[in-house]
C-alpha cells in the first residue's frame, strides 16, 4: 500500500453551486481520497471541513491549487493531520438540548463540558419558531467524547444545574 499524507482542509466563502464538485475534482486530480467531511450553508456562506489523503508527491501541488481558489473568494486552509499516540480511553455520549433562545446558552453549556475534560466531537445548533407560541427555540445536538474516568451522572448533574438557570432541557444518552 502506498504511503499517504493525511490532510484536514477548512473551507469558507460565499456559497454558490459547484463548490463541493470543485474541491472533489482537485482532490481527485491529485490522486487524493476524500475520507470524511462536514459542510453547511450558514448566513450565505459555504463553510466546511474535510479530511483527505493524498500521496506525498502530490501534496504541494494540491495545496497550491487550493490556494488559487482564494481568487474565486473561497478561502482554504490545509493542515497536516496529527494523531496523538497516547490518547486516554473514552466513551461517546450524545447531548440534546432544547429551550427558549437567549444569549449565553452555548457558552455556559460548553464551560460545563470543558470543566469535566470532555471533548466536543460534533456540535450542531439551530433556532426555530415554537409550534404554539411562535417564540424562538434554540436546539443543540452534540457528540461528546468523555474520558472513561468521568461519570455520565456527574456531567448530567453539572448540566442540570445550569439548565435551570438557562431554562433549557438537556438529555445525555
Amino acid at each position: 500500500m502506498k504511503k499517504q499524507e493525511s490532510l484536514v482542509l477548512t473551507v469558507i466563502g460565499p456559497d454558490r453551486p459547484g463548490l463541493v464538485e470543485k474541491l472533489a475534482s482537485l482532490v481527485a486530480e491529485h490522486q487524493g481520497n476524500w475520507l470524511e467531511s462536514r459542510m453547511a450553508h450558514l448566513a450565505g456562506q459555504f463553510a466546511g471541513v474535510l479530511h483527505v489523503e493524498v500521496p506525498p508527491e502530490h501534496r504541494a501541488a494540491l495545496g497550491q491549487e487550493l490556494r488559487l481558489l482564494d481568487e474565486e473568494g473561497l478561502k482554504v486552509t490545509v493542515t497536516n493531520q496529527t494523531v496523538e499516540s497516547d490518547q486516554p480511553s473514552t466513551q461517546d455520549v450524545a447531548l440534546d438540548l432544547v429551550g427558549h433562545d437567549r444569549p449565553g446558552i452555548v457558552r455556559q453549556i460548553s464551560r460545563v463540558i470543558a470543566s469535566r475534560g470532555v471533548n466536543v466531537q460534533e456540535f450542531e445548533t439551530t433556532t426555530e419558531s415554537a409550534p404554539m407560541s411562535g417564540e424562538s427555540l434554540f436546539r443543540a445536538k452534540a457528540l461528546l467524547r468523555m474520558p472513561t474516568d468521568v461519570e455520565i451522572s456527574d456531567l448530567q448533574a453539572d448540566l442540570e444545574r445550569v439548565s435551570h438557570d438557562l431554562m433549557v432541557d438537556i438529555t445525555l444518552g
